[in-house]
């Protein structure tokens, strides 16, 4: 086991005590864990709403909090819903970063943000 993967552990078991304390778990559904997730991630954005580029000195210290709070909201809902689909979430990523790696090679996309489908058409240049 890796130390990311105790760290999340730890996460998973201190969301699963606090859920069984008030008996949440039945309505902890993956549809609903996703919909709760969706929710706090869009108010973690409203927090950046109208803001130029939304950087720390941009937001504030106290706006930072409140940011700081909605992310944890938002990995709580998805610590949460692996907890439920028994999906190891750094094996996951992991995962994911392999195949992120194909298809957005380095060489191919530095510094372009495009997405993956836009750089089959572009020929590698020579130089």
């Amino acid at each position: 086991m890796t130390q990311e993967s105790g760290e999340f552990d730890q996460l998973r078991d201190l969301v699963r005590v606090f859920v069984d304390e008030r008996d949440w778990d039945q309505f902890h559904t993956p549809k609903n864990l996703s919909a709760a997730l969706s929710v706090e991630a869009a108010e973690l954005l409203e927090h950046f709403q109208w803001l130029r580029d939304g950087r720390m000195d941009e937001l504030g210290p106290e706006k930072l909090v409140q940011v700081r709070h909605e992310m944890a909201d938002v990995l709580v809902y998805l610590v949460r819903l692996a907890d439920k689909l028994d999906v190891d979430l750094v094996a996951a990523v992991q995962e994911k970063m392999v195949l992120n790696r194909a298809k957005y090679p380095a060489d191919l996309v530095r510094g372009d943000a495009r997405k993956y489908h836009e750089y089959k058409s572009i020929p590698k240049s020579d130089s």
